[in-house]
């Protein structure tokens, strides 16, 4: 199964310290109605480190049944025990997910062979596509592109999320990777790396900004594959300032308070992540002012809240 478009990695809501699942379920069914290919639930995104397994379970059943089959479910299921992460995979599977995203051991730092390892067992353990995170900021080790040779030979391996930050080595990966498996799919985990990563050929995104622009992600994306490069540069270039805020301090914490902001379900970080300062929070609230997607409610309102033009961002206009 290959893996082609726009796919949202998911906020996980909370309100008052409590997953908030009316609220997760109103951000998917605007994620259907935005016209995404596909959502990730359980990811960096979604805070799934700081969620007991109770949460989780109730996070990945609400999600697949808002999605109701319209889009594609993946669940994040990685973590530093290989144990643990075919147990967690096994139950997504159990529980309906249509794809496991599945991140490189974090914090133990393995081999690149412990590497390989890892994803052995778990492709002889599964029986849905597996799509590997390579994310060797967060996790302190990079994926080879010959040890992601080697795992894309494994059976289940469908693709790459990839958030190495070095174009250098996509472009390794298009060529070696995807010669000898066409339809391995690789994705950026960057949002400001999308264009770039798409016009050497990749197939799509997982997107952060998605969660509130997912009208305009997939207009990117859909650019780039029509090879309409014109128009893919300006959505590009129209969502750079945003994309830029969202980096402002640690994932999720930028594009919650942009949610909160535009009156979405996000609700608050979990400890040991903390809200913005007022400083960059000022900056953000500058930014979506400025956005071609977002209006102020009111000026009277500018710096506490601002209100999704509906039109604007579901029509592009």
């Amino acid at each position: 199964m290959g893996f082609e478009g726009a796919f949202t990695a998911l906020v996980t809501p909370f309100r008052d310290k409590q997953l908030d699942l009316k609220g997760l379920e109103a951000n998917v069914r605007r994620q259907v109605a935005g016209g995404i290919s596909g959502v990730v639930v359980l990811g960096t995104t979604g805070e799934a480190p700081t969620m007991s397994d109770e949460e989780k379970e109730l996070a990945i059943k609400t999600v697949v049944d808002s999605a109701a089959g319209e889009v594609t479910v993946i669940v994040g299921t990685g973590s530093y025990s290989t144990k643990k992460t075919v147990e967690d995979s096994l139950r997504a599977q159990k529980l309906g997910a249509n794809a496991l995203l599945v991140v490189t051991p974090y914090y133990n730092k393995p081999s690149q062979e412990g590497i390989f390892e890892h994803f052995s067992l778990l492709a002889e353990s599964v029986k849905i596509p597996i799509i590997v995170y390579n994310h060797p900021g967060r996790c302190g080790q990079n994926i080879e592109t010959a040890t992601l040779h080697k795992i894309a030979s494994l059976p289940y391996v469908s693709g790459v999320k990839d958030a190495s930050g070095d174009i250098n080595q996509v472009e390794d990966v298009l060529g070696l990777v995807k010669l000898d498996h066409p339809n391995f799919s690789v994705l950026s985990g960057d949002d400001g790396m999308t264009l770039p990563l798409m016009a050497l050929g990749g197939q799509g995104v997982v997107s952060v900004a998605s969660n509130l622009f997912p009208s305009a992600i997939v207009e990117l994306v859909s650019a780039m594959h029509k090879g309409n490069w014109l128009s893919a540069r300006n959505m590009h270039e129209q969502l750079l300032p945003f994309l830029r805020a969202c980096a402002l301090e640690t994932n999720p914490v930028p594009i919650k308070e942009a949610m909160n902001l535009c009156n979405l379900p996000a609700g608050e970080v979990r400890l040991p992540l903390r809200r913005m300062s007022q400083k960059n929070l000022q900056k953000l609230v500058d930014i979506l002012a400025e956005s071609p997607f977002v209006k102020l409610a009111s000026e009277q309102n500018r710096g506490r809240r601002v209100a999704v033009d509906k039109e604007v961002d579901l029509l592009l206009r």
